[in-house]
């Protein structure tokens, strides 16, 4: 089924659920709609990969600063409620997606949108794309999960230079400093982000999801846990039909088709 809104859609490409960005600023709407795509793209267990995109020459500015403000003649709690109602569930809900979701990005990519991108598993991005952290220039701290992602993905030393100075930087730098998978010429991010997330689709999504899970026990668990948790999977995996199936074809020198089972 396809969900549309002025803001944000949802549409099946295969077994890619596509959430696209239909407007590059934050709005309430756009933003209660983007959350309703990313939940409709995770919430039964149909989709075996996600792709996040957007359809403007711009990924995601972050927040309508004109909607912010009319907010704030109502004081500061007025203005920042949309944090907690919004901007974290709609992290969440990215992180909370069991099977691999990737970002593809063109031009700008600021702020929210920025930790939007990092809540991904993988970023495709356009050679002349740019991010900034864009917060401290309003006289802001972070929010989006942007203080975690950066810090996991960069270093604490990178990610206190982005978020302190607020530089816009390239997709160059980024690609450099980890920040994103692949770098394609402009104009093709959305197409090299669905071929990468079809091939996900492809794949053994049960072991997808054990190593999603890894990666994210990985960053608070001690190492004899990652061993445990690890060994866990390991079983688990070893009980379905895409590992018995794959074996098989190893040891028959042909290719493994996976099922998602």
């Amino acid at each position: 089924m396809a969900v549309s809104g002025p803001g944000a859609s949802f549409r099946w490409q295969g077994d890619v659920a596509v959430v696209e960005l239909l407007r590059p600023v934050l709005d309430t709407q756009v933003k209660q709609e983007l959350l309703a795509a990313v939940r409709e793209a995770g919430q039964d267990g149909t989709a075996r990969s996600v792709l996040i995109t957007g359809s403007a020459k711009a990924f995601c500015v972050g927040q309508d600063l004109a909607e912010h403000a009319r907010a704030l003649a109502d004081g500061a709690e007025a203005a920042f409620a949309t944090v907690r109602a919004h901007y974290n569930p709609l992290i969440k809900a990215v992180r909370d997606v069991r099977v691999p979701v990737v970002a593809a990005v063109e031009g700008s990519c600021v702020g929210a949108g920025l930790g939007l991108a990092l809540a991904a598993d993988l970023r495709v991005v356009a050679e002349s794309a740019t991010f900034a952290t864009a917060f401290t220039s309003i006289g802001l701290a972070s929010d989006s999960g942007l203080s975690e992602a950066l810090t996991h993905l960069a270093g604490p030393s990178r990610a206190a230079g982005l978020m302190l100075l607020g530089t816009r930087f390239t997709a160059a730098e980024a690609e450099r400093w980890g920040l994103v998978h692949e770098v394609v010429p402009d104009g093709t991010a959305t197409a090299a982000g669905l071929a990468m997330a079809t091939r996900l689709a492809q794949g053994p999504t049960q072991a997808y999801r054990e190593v999603k899970a890894l990666l994210h026990d990985a960053a608070t668990a001690d190492p004899a846990q990652v061993l445990e948790r690890e060994a866990d999977a390991q079983l688990r995996l070893g009980a379905t039909r895409d590992h018995r199936a794959a074996v098989d074809a190893f040891l028959a020198k042909e290719r493994p088709h996976f099922g998602g089972r």
